[in-house]
Formats: structure tokens, sequence, C-alpha cells
């Protein structure tokens, strides 16, 4: 990654965007553009009497809020989303704008500013439920089942449109699931709430048997600088996540034998044909032969990324 770039961290507030920044930090100029709706200030406060970080609360989607923001930023890191997916299924609007306006809203603000870099967080979930797992990059058709990953894959098309017809480059991460200290939502988060309300039974959305990738937060925050550093396409599309993958029940087990539980009774809700909700991917495995190609490989598995995230949301829930 440069070192001393000017650069602009959209949702920095948030899980992944607050273990961003503070990565950035000790070497660049940050700005966090961030309107809070799920980001916490606390996640920032250690940077506040920091000369090279600047905090500017506004939203994507309200006219002017990025013309400062954009002021000499070489730069721009693109986290601000609604991450929730089973959102979708109850309010359908939710991500159309504040993941699709609220990105194109940011590349209209770059490209009338001139700022050429954009790195973005997408997801695994615009493959849909593929076929080939693990799944490259390269993998299509992209069929995504919730409206949270098709408002992914539009994003991804917006940046794409406007690198080639504005003569922009940007970095594009497929991230797996993402779990780690400071995290607010997700299955851990939810499994440690649960827990502590009744330690005794366990409600399980779907079946259990739902089997995914996970990845600690700062394995990924150092996966996306490595691949900002070590690539230099006009699109550059990355998997980011482990080798492997452990199923929903595992993760209960891991979580309570972590909060000193013993005989707790899972009650699986059945779902949407084994799904947790639905747009519920049921497997979901990145191939990450492209990055690793590079040079990048994850320090540690799914189970043990798990087990260092409950660790630490068990201090932060």
């Amino acid at each position: 990654m440069p070192k001393d770039r000017s650069i602009l961290v959209t949702g920095g507030a948030g899980f992944i965007g607050s273990h961003l920044v503070e990565r950035l930090l000790p070497d660049n100029d940050v700005t966090v553009l961030d309107n809070f709706s799920s980001g916490k200030r606390e996640f920032l406060a250690p940077h506040q009497n920091n000369p090279n970080f600047h905090l500017m609360e506004a939203d994507l989607l309200l006219p002017g809020a990025l013309e400062k923001a954009l002021d000499g930023v070489d730069m721009v890191f693109h986290l601000a989303a609604n991450p929730d997916v089973k959102l979708g299924a109850e309010n359908t609007r939710v991500h159309l704008e504040q993941n699709v306006l609220a990105t194109y809203n940011l590349l209209e603000a770059m490209r009338k500013f001139g700022v050429k870099k954009i790195a973005f967080t997408s997801t695994s979930t615009i493959y849909g439920e593929a076929t080939e797992v693990p799944t490259p990059e390269d993998y299509g058709p992209l069929l995504p089942i919730s409206l949270y990953g098709a408002s992914k894959l539009a994003c991804e098309a917006l940046i794409s449109s406007y690198c080639h017809t504005f003569e922009m480059q940007s970095w594009i991460f497929r991230f797996a699931n993402i779990v780690g200290e400071r995290g607010t939502h997700g299955v851990l988060v939810d499994f440690i709430r649960k827990l502590r309300e009744n330690p005794r039974e366990l409600e399980i959305l779907g079946s259990g048997k739902q089997k995914k990738s996970y990845l600690e937060v700062r394995d990924c925050v150092r996966a996306m600088l490595y691949s900002v550093h070590s690539s230099d396409e006009q699109i550059n599309v990355f998997n980011i996540g482990s080798e492997d993958s452990v199923d929903v029940t595992e993760i209960a087990n891991i979580v309570a034998r972590q909060m000193g539980l013993s005989d707790v009774q899972h009650r699986y809700t059945g779902g949407v044909d084994g799904r947790g909700w639905k747009g519920d991917v049921k497997v979901m495995l990145l191939s990450i032969e492209k990055i690793k190609k590079l040079g990048w490989m994850p320090q540690e598995g799914s189970a043990k990324a798990i087990l260092a995230a409950v660790k630490a949301l068990l201090m932060d829930i």
C-alpha cells in the first residue's frame, strides 16, 4: 500500500472500516465519512487526537456530502453499505438506496473531483448458489439470491463502467464471512446474545448444516492492503477468505464452549429449504488462488478465526 497518501474511508466507523483506518493511519492522512447508522464513534475514539485523522459525519445519499470529503484525496476505500442480508426480504429499497445509489453518488463525485482510485468491499453473495466450490473470481453467470447480493453486484458493475468510461482504477474485494473484534452483527453476535438470555437452549436459524468460510478481520484488512499494493490492473477483483469452511452447528458449539456452557440444546428453525432466511446461501467457499499468487495467505482457518472472534466479542458485547 502506498504511503503518505490522502485517503477517504466511507463507513470507516464500522466493523471492518475501523480496523482499516487503524492500519492506514500510521502512514497516511485518513478522512472517515460515516453517517453512524451502524458505525460506532467509540471505534474511532483512539484516533481523535491524531492530526492525520479527520472525521466527517455525513450521508452519501445527501447532495453535497462529498464535496469537502474528496478535496485533495488520492484514493477512496468504499465500505459504507447496509450489511444486513436478511433485511432485503422485508424492505426491498434499503439495499438499492444505501448500497447502489450511495455508490453511484460516490463515483459521480469522484468523477467531478478527479479522484481516480477506489477500493470497494463486495461480497461472496454476488455468486449466488455457485455450482463450482471453491468458487473462483471468473465464475459465472452471477445470479445472486438476495437483494443484498444483487445490490453489491450492481455496485461492482457501476465501478467497472466508471473505470472504463472515466479512466479510473479499482480494487474489488469479494469477502467471505468476516469476523472479529468490534463485530456488530452476524451469527457470532447472534449466538452470544441468545445464549446470554437463555444458556440452556439456542435457536439456530435453518438446518445448522449451512457451511461457509470465515476470516478474521485483521487478516481481511491485511489482504485488502496487500492486494492494492501488489496489483495494478485497471479493475482488480479478488476473493478474500480462508481455505476451509465450518457449519453453523460447529459454530454454535465453539461459542458455547467459550462461554463455559455445556449441554446446550439446539433448536433448529428449518428455515426455507434448510436456509436460515430467504437469500441465505447454504454453502460458500471462495477460491483464493488469485490473491495467493500475489503472495498473500490467510493466517488461520475458519474455526480458529471464529474462536479468536468469539473471545474478542465476549469482551465487547
